[in-house]
């Protein structure tokens, strides 16, 4: 008996071998197969792997297309979020279960008084896990939770004062007497028009959108000089009504006109440019035939919206301090109105970003989730601070371009400008792209997104850009076009109400274009963070944006100084002045 029972283990230890040789075939054929899923997975949206396959074979691989994300990711063409070493951590497991000694080992036969060994840390069986990564394309956390708090109070607030508001218009719409009939005016003479510039606008901003995804290179001159004519005509076409707030009225679109049309004349070299970058960034779209939908859901949400704030202003008229719930009014509808064009702009961004970095095509009604519950906190945050930055930064650039004699408008301009460079920093509009693809905070995303345009020498191409200028310049020539027909429609019914609906049509139509070119001006964005963040990638022309670069660094193109720039033209204009000092000393001397 004593001399068969090393058989008989020799047997069982072949056994146990074979056994787990097969577990670990079948645990390496079901890793295989998970990661093999890893583009659909990514498609639908409900996850991204960040880990490596295990063992799979060669000739699988070979089978994959040449653009199919896991023969990317081995292959090293893409730049993907690197995991850190995974950590292996023993499991308890079944005898039968034990970890494999490697082939060129001779499997140890246990013997009935020694017990079995205990695996090790050093060869495991388990799944390997590894480490929470840094950078996750899915992350589950709320961003900015403050703002995301104060914004859905905000409308809580609002539904409530709209209700009320337009229960006090009923309320003296009903009564007798001289309320009823100033009512009635309104409601005859004011809320068509007013409904009307809502339709127009919303038409409008359907059809710039359109337009410019269509003929990109036509619409960038298009834009900017209809936008002149548009608001020289608005201008025009009010003051001829002779009266003093319409005048008014008028000499503000006449000043805006003239600005415009300077404007336009300067832009003119960079226009082919900015056309080219248009056209560029654009070509993803037509990979996503759904990705206009959340555009038009807030355009619908934003048309629904406005109806009930116009008669929440109609009924303000008729309660207590008449001018400050309108003012209140009209700010709420401005934030509101932007954080759905920044839930617009995130979206895009999600869908277009990940398709230039990972070569995935997303949900884009996944996305879109994730723009209403955890990217929508971000995006109240710098619907908040992005138009107050481009005012600041228009405000520093006019204080530039002031400076020179005068030492008090010196100081205040490179007080201004230093200012400015600490907000660009903390808040700015490219953020949208690292806020959907990352999950990341307004502030956060910012920082980073700013890190990258210096890495790769980008900030004055960037600062340039003439993308948020064009979608702004589409807005002032929709609001313009429904101040043309408005205000010729009131004029011949009731000319005292001119004035007010001309600046109401005005209102409505820009913030309904402004929502609608929030595709656009995402898709470009998308392009210069992505290029910034991999500009190896093959989806990107190398060419436009280094040439571009090139061309600035050696003065070839000229370009706006930028708030980061300036203390070399600062030190020009100390020398010029002290120049001058000195010349006119020297003719008063020698006179």
């Amino acid at each position: 008996m004593g001399a068969t029972e090393p058989v008989v283990e020799r047997e069982n230890g072949e056994a146990v071998r074979e056994e787990r040789e097969r577990e670990s075939n079948r645990e390496a054929e079901v890793d295989f197969r998970d990661v093999e899923r890893g583009p659909e997975v990514g498609a639908q949206e409900h996850g991204v792997q960040t880990h490596p396959p295990g063992e799979f074979h060669m000739s699988r691989l070979q089978r994959l297309s040449e653009t199919n994300p896991l023969r990317l990711v081995i292959n090293g063409a893409t730049r993907v979020a690197t995991p850190s070493p995974p950590q292996f951590r023993p499991t308890p497991s079944p005898p039968q279960f034990r970890p494999t000694p490697p082939p060129s080992q001779p499997l140890p036969t246990p013997s009935p008084s020694q017990p079995l060994p205990t695996p090790s840390p050093s060869q495991p069986r388990s799944t390997p896990t590894p480490q929470q990564s840094l950078i996750t394309l899915n992350s589950r956390r709320y961003t900015n939770r403050i703002s995301l708090f104060l914004f859905l109070l905000h409308m809580v607030v609002a539904v409530g004062l709209f209700g009320f508001l337009i229960f006090k218009g009923i309320q003296s719409l009903l009564q007798g007497g001289e309320t009823q009939r100033k009512e009635k005016r309104l409601l005859e003479y004011f809320l068509p028009q007013v409904e009307a510039a809502s339709f127009l606008s919303i038409t409008l901003a359907f059809l710039w959108q359109k337009a410019v995804r269509e003929w990109p290179k036509f619409m960038v001159h298009f834009i900017i000089w209809t936008s002149f004519l548009m608001a020289l005509s608005a201008g025009i076409l009010l003051i001829c009504f002779q009266r003093p707030a319409t005048d008014g009225v008028g000499a503000v679109f006449l000043i805006f006109a003239i600005g415009n049309g300077l404007y336009a004349c300067w832009v003119t070299p960079r226009t082919g440019f900015c056309s080219k970058i248009f056209i560029k960034s654009l070509e993803p779209v037509s990979k996503f035939p759904d990705l206009n939908r959340p555009t038009y859901w807030m355009l619908g949400a934003g048309f629904l919206w406005i109806s009930l704030w116009i008669f929440a202003v109609i009924g303000a008229l008729y309660f207590y301090f008449p001018p400050l719930i309108i003012i209140a009014l009209v700010l709420s509808l401005a934030w509101t109105a932007e954080v759905m064009r920044n839930v617009a702009n995130v979206t895009v961004s999600r869908v277009i970003a990940l398709y230039y970095l990972r070569g995935m095509q997303s949900s884009t009604q996944f996305c879109f989730q994730r723009a209403l519950s955890k990217n929508l906190g971000s995006a109240c945050l710098g619907s908040l601070f992005v138009p107050t930055i481009e005012a600041l930064r228009i405000v520093a650039r006019g204080l530039n371009l002031l400076e020179g004699e005068d030492e008090f408008m010196f100081s205040c301009a490179h007080c201004c400008l230093k200012v400015m460079e600490s907000i660009f920093r903390c808040g700015n509009g490219w953020a949208n792209v690292q806020i959907a693809t990352y999950g990341k905070g307004f502030v956060q995303a910012s920082k980073d997104t700013w890190e990258l345009f210096e890495m790769r020498e980008m900030e004055q191409i960037v600062d340039s850009d003439m993308t948020s200028a064009i979608c702004f310049l589409t807005g002032v020539c929709s609001g313009s076009i429904c101040v043309i027909v408005v205000a010729a429609w009131t004029a011949t019914v009731q000319r005292s109400f001119t004035a007010t609906i001309s600046l109401l049509a005005f209102y409505i139509g820009y913030l309904m274009t402004r929502i609608a070119m929030a595709l656009p001006q995402a898709c470009v964005s998308c392009y210069y963070v992505c290029y910034a963040e991999n500009p190896d990638n093959r989806l990107f022309d190398k060419s436009l944006i280094q040439d571009r670069l090139n061309s600035i660094k050696s003065g070839h193109d000229l370009v706006v100084p930028t708030p980061r720039r300036l203390h070399r033209i600062s030190r020009t204009w100390r020398t010029l002045r002290a120049t001058r000092l000195n010349l006119i000393f020297h003719m008063v001397v020698g006179g």
